[in-house]
Parts: structure tokens; sequence; C-alpha cells
């Protein structure tokens, strides 16, 4: 599955350092870890680049060794990071999780991070000659004063593309914060991306009619509802793909392999249930591994699913490789 676009795709946010345990038992005990790297707006551009869109990350990282860890593993995806700023006094920020089907916690080790200092100056670095979208979440405005007005500036200023908007809604980071603020900044976008869930903890409301008379601004609105599906509002219509079975070995990273699918096959001009498939089929291969970024699934999995018949499609069982 590739989407081969002359344009590009812009993903504004943190990336962090990631460990996890490698061995088995409780965290506690654990002694030996993986290090990886995760951040939403990252993980979108990576899974792009994947399938064939043009993408470019832009943060901050520390002049630490987890910094060069970020840029070495974002850009050797294919993802373009000159305009990620190298902090030379704060760090990179970290989290730990626990991998596991089920769910996965995870503690937060950004207070103070390289990225929790960008503000309305990002914008300097965006540059969107040749962009066709530029994507953020509601994670950035969690992370300090300065990164809510670098979103609101994103989101108010006259823009020369559509803006895409992942709620991806973290609790943690919300607990000294005004969550209210979500709203606003959803409202100002051009698509929005939320799971029912989530909209449910944070606005009340996850039903997408509830959400359209929340959010009347958005040109499209994406709801996705776990392993059951998705649906898109659109143009006074409603759009509903059922999800794929997945044997899930890991979730976290799902929902951004999702927004990266359904964002390719919307800046290729497929209609809502083929972009619903494309964002399904991205997200079954984040699912299949404990990596927030799996390897996309083999074109000859993912061509004939696109445009199957819905008894295939519903039919369709991935597994991970043995």
């Amino acid at each position: 599955m590739r989407f081969d676009l002359p344009g590009g795709v812009v993903c504004l946010g943190e990336t962090m350092a990631v460990l996890v345990p490698a061995e088995p038992g409780p965290v506690r005990a654990a002694r030996t870890w993986t290090r990886t790297i995760g951040g939403a707006e990252s993980n979108v551009a990576v899974h792009l680049a994947r399938l064939g869109v043009r993408s470019r990350w832009v943060g901050a990282v520390g002049d630490d060794a987890f910094g060069g860890a970020v840029l070495d593993a974002v850009g050797g995806a294919g993802v373009d990071v000159t305009g990620v700023h190298v902090d030379p006094d704060r760090p990179t920020g970290l989290y730990v999780k626990e991998a596991d089907a089920a769910g996965s916690p995870v503690r937060y080790y950004r207070h103070g991070s390289a990225a929790s200092a960008m503000g309305p100056a990002t914008l300097d670095r965006l540059n969107l000659d040749d962009v066709e979208l530029l994507h953020v979440s509601g994670i950035t405005a969690a992370l300090s004063d300065s990164c809510l007005d670098l979103l609101r500036a994103v989101l108010r200023r006259p823009r020369p593309v559509p803006v895409s908007f992942d709620l991806n809604w973290r609790p943690a980071l919300w607990r000294h914060r005004d969550p209210s603020v979500l709203r606003a900044l959803a409202d100002a976008a051009d698509i929005v991306l939320a799971g029912s869930d989530e909209a449910q903890a944070v606005w009340g409301a996850g039903d997408p009619a509830e959400l359209r008379a929340l959010l009347p601004g958005p040109s499209t609105l994406v709801v996705k509802h776990g392993a059951r599906g998705a649906t898109v509002v659109e143009d006074g219509a409603t759009t509903f793909q059922p999800g794929l079975r997945v044997e899930v070995v890991e979730p976290v990273g799902a929902g951004d392999a999702f927004a990266a699918g359904y964002l390719a096959a919307h800046l290729a001009g497929a209609p809502p249930a083929r972009r619903l498939r494309a964002g399904h089929l991205q997200a079954a291969a984040a699912l299949l591994t404990r990596e927030d970024v799996g390897e996309s699934l083999p074109s000859a999995v993912t061509v004939p699913l696109l445009d199957a018949d819905s008894d295939t499609w519903a039919a369709a069982h991935l597994r991970r490789r043995r």
C-alpha cells in the first residue's frame, strides 16, 4: 500500500527516547531494557514515509545521546529532520512503558524537555513550501504554555495548507493543566481525528453526531471506535468502516498508524470508506509489534484488502509472523 504524492506533510510535536523492559516479569525487577524512540507526530511522519508520502518532522531534542538517537531513528526512516532544533541546554524527553496487549502503562519524564520550550517562533522552521498538510496533536498543547501558544498560532493564523489535529488524549499530561482548550484547538482544524472513548472523556461526547455538533468547524471529522471500526463525518454524510480482526501484540502507536494511513489516502483523493480501510490496515501493522512504529504490512496483503468486498474484509484475520 503506497500513495506516491507530489506534495508532502509536515508533522509538528515532541519525540522522546523510550525504554521498554527487555525481559519478562514485573517491571520493577527488570534489569535489562530496550531503548527505542516514540512520539505521536514523528510516528505519523515515519508511517507516511513508508507509505510513499514525503514527510518532515519538526520538533526539538536535547544535545544529548537520546536526542541523537531520535534524529538517527526518525531521519533513518526517510523523514526530513532538518527542521528539528537541537537544544544545548534542555534534555530530550523520556518515557518508560510496560508492553502489554491489554494496554501499556507509561511514565513520562518530559518536564523541562527541549520540546516543551517550543513556542510560536517554531513556526519559522515549518517551511510549508510544496506541502499539502500540516499535522499536529493535542499532546503538544499539554507540554507547556509556550507549546499551547504554538498550537494556537498554527491553528489561528491564515494558513497556506490544511491542518489535521489528532486529539491524542493523554490524561497524565493534563493533571495540572486545563484540557478545555482542546475543543477550540480541534474546532479550528480542517481534519480532526479522535477516539470515541477519548472524546467522551474530554468532551463528554463520543458519538459522531454529537461530536459534529460540538465541533462544527472542521471539514472532516474522523471518529475511531477501537476494534469495532471508525467513522468519517464529511459534507453532511456519515461513513462507517468496520475494523480488521488483528492479533494484538501491543496497542501503543496504533492510533498514529491509523492517522497516517487515513491521511495518506485522504491526500490521494480516496473516498471515505477507502481512507478508513487504509487507516485500519496501517494500524494493524502497529498492533502486530511492540514497537511504536511497526513495519508496514506487505502489499500482497494491503492491496487486495483495500478494495475487497465487505465479506472478504470481515473474514480477514491478521496475525503476527511466528
